[in-house]
């Protein structure tokens, strides 16, 4: 069993001002004013990682940055290790956003560790979950396997319903990726599920994200874009901006792989605006591999193509992307069989767009 969904970065006072579903401008004022009202140093902490976690889904990069590194010290200030982990916990969060994994992983790790000094339960748990969020985005599920169903089990074992929902998107995609299309999407309706009877509107429209991805793939594209759809209007009603932009991306996979290339480009150089204008780059790189694709399949040439797959491959590479990486050689080859005359030309139907 389980109850309504919470949000445990919002901590004391904060943690019955707001809720899961908290519109990121509504939390962004209440923080900032509970700062201001702070009366000790632990209360300064638990209002700048607020504001740090809502500036970061809000896009606001820099601002988030400097709110949980002043988080992380008020909450050294006051000796309280879980505060600490919490502000390491966004802080890796953030970094993972941006592209860089080395140093998400680093303050992962570093979170998990105080947080299990401190005895805080859910922040080893928040930042166990953001380690093996960082692996599954890589592609380095044989690492992370274990701990993503270790999570779930705890999830399960505590009745908290965010823990479950994420454990559980996860888990489907990365079904999702081996092929089991109908293991994944049972896990994915169970996610959202559970985040409806929970009240966890961002979890749900994760899920619906990903129920999109696979009924896309099984040839169902206009129910995968009735979901996005869905989906969307969660994400702007809570200004959710980075979901929305990967939102816009797996619209752009529906569509591609419909066929609809010359709509299919229009949504993926949307999709990758969003993605640059908060810097994050997994995305960024991602949407840029279906504007590649749309093009080549709209008649760009094979010369122009593979010097964008060339730019594209060192940027995945940078980041760490082992799945993208693998998605950028596979069309490669579909270019180079198709200038080559061992393939049919630019309709391919290979499927290498990644749904991460």
């Amino acid at each position: 069993m389980y109850g309504k969904a919470c949000a445990p970065e919002y901590q004391g006072a904060l943690g019955s001002a707001l809720s899961v579903n908290s519109d990121y401008e509504e939390v962004l004022a209440t923080a900032v004013e509970a700062q201001r009202r702070a009366g000790s140093e632990l209360e300064y902490a638990r209002a700048a990682l607020a504001v740090a976690e809502a500036q970061r889904r809000l896009g606001r990069v820099a601002e988030a940055e400097r709110s949980w590194r002043e988080s992380y010290r008020a909450g050294r200030r006051a000796g309280d290790p879980g505060a600490m982990a919490w502000a390491l916990w966004s802080g890796g969060t953030l970094a993972r956003q941006r592209g860089s994994l080395a140093l998400a992983r680093r303050w992962l790790a570093a979170a998990a560790e105080l947080a299990a000094s401190g005895g805080d339960r859910l922040a080893r748990g928040y930042a166990l979950a953001g380690l093996a969020e960082t692996g599954r985005i890589q592609g380095d599920y044989a690492a992370v396997d274990a701990l993503h169903e270790q999570l779930l089990a705890e999830g399960r074992a505590h009745g908290e319903a965010r823990h479950m929902v994420w454990a559980l998107e996860g888990i489907a995609q990365m079904h999702r990726h081996r092929g089991a299309l109908d293991t994944a999407l049972a896990m994915f309706e169970e996610a959202a599920d559970i985040a409806g009877a929970a009240d966890d509107a961002r979890g749900r429209a994760w899920a619906l994200r990903g129920i999109a991805d696979v009924r896309s793939l099984r040839g169902e594209p206009e129910r995968a874009l009735e979901l996005l759809s869905e989906a969307e209007a969660t994400c702007r009603r809570m200004r959710l901006t980075s979901a929305l932009a990967y939102n816009h991306k797996m619209r752009g996979n529906v569509l591609f792989r419909a066929g609809r290339y010359e709509e299919a480009r229009a949504v993926y150089a949307g999709a990758l605006a969003e993605f640059e204008a908060i810097e994050e780059r997994r995305g960024a790189a991602l949407s840029r591999l279906g504007l590649v694709k749309s093009r080549w399949h709209l008649g760009r040439s094979a010369g122009r193509t593979l010097a964008d797959l060339d730019l594209l491959g060192a940027e995945v590479a940078s980041i760490g992307l082992d799945r993208a990486r693998e998605s950028v050689a596979s069309f490669r080859a579909e270019v180079s069989a198709a200038v080559t005359g061992a393939g049919t030309g630019a309709g391919g139907a290979a499927d290498t767009a990644t749904a991460a």
